[in-house]
């Protein structure tokens, strides 16, 4: 006897779990990385108040703003994808089925997103390495800050994004599949 009502497929619990637990350590690990806003801030105050009130321009400002600033929009790039806060055309995206969009999104991140994604971590990472050989610093003044730090950003970065685009890529291929998206409201059953 064949129900008037199709049941809604669900995914397994080991598939949720995969997709949550991603999207929590890019959660985790981007909330920590906020601390750096704490550098930023206060290399700019200082030099403020340096360059305005004392007369005396400081060498190392720029140099803790670039870097901090750097630092805090490179790692903060997963969440933006987790968030869906990068750019998108919209005017043609809204006008596409949740069928539709897993698969443009499914496609787009097996063919291009994922192995940029491990492109560019494996030469970030060979760049990180030699920097850190040979302590490679600035050449910004006397100051001559090291760069290996924010060379090893880098290749974290793009570590983290290629993470994250597993997570979405899981999820387009459920909304390829099914045709709904999972949402934050699924719920891994124990």
């Amino acid at each position: 006897m064949i129900s008037g009502s199709a049941r809604k497929p669900t995914p397994s619990r080991g598939y949720l779990a995969v997709i949550r637990t991603i999207d929590k350590f890019t959660e985790v690990t981007s909330h920590v990385f906020v601390v750096v806003i704490v550098p930023l801030i206060l290399a700019n105050v200082f030099e403020v108040f340096a360059r305005y009130v004392l007369r005396a321009p400081t060498m190392w400002a720029l140099d803790v703003t670039t870097m901090s600033y750097a630092t805090l929009f490179m790692t903060g790039a997963a969440l933006a994808l987790l968030k869906g806060a990068h750019v998108r055309t919209d005017m043609l995206w809204e006008g596409f089925s949740d069928r539709t969009k897993g698969m443009i999104d499914s496609l787009a991140l097996v063919v291009f997103f994922l192995p940029t994604m491990a492109v560019l971590f494996f030469i970030s990472i060979d760049d990180f390495f030699y920097a850190l050989s040979i302590d490679e610093r600035s050449s910004s003044g006397a100051w001559t800050p090291v760069l290996w730090p924010l060379r090893g950003v880098i290749p974290l970065t793009f570590f983290m994004l290629f993470l994250q685009g597993i997570s979405e890529l899981m999820k387009s291929l459920w909304a390829w599949r099914t045709g709904e998206f999972l949402t934050k409201h699924e719920k891994i059953e124990v």
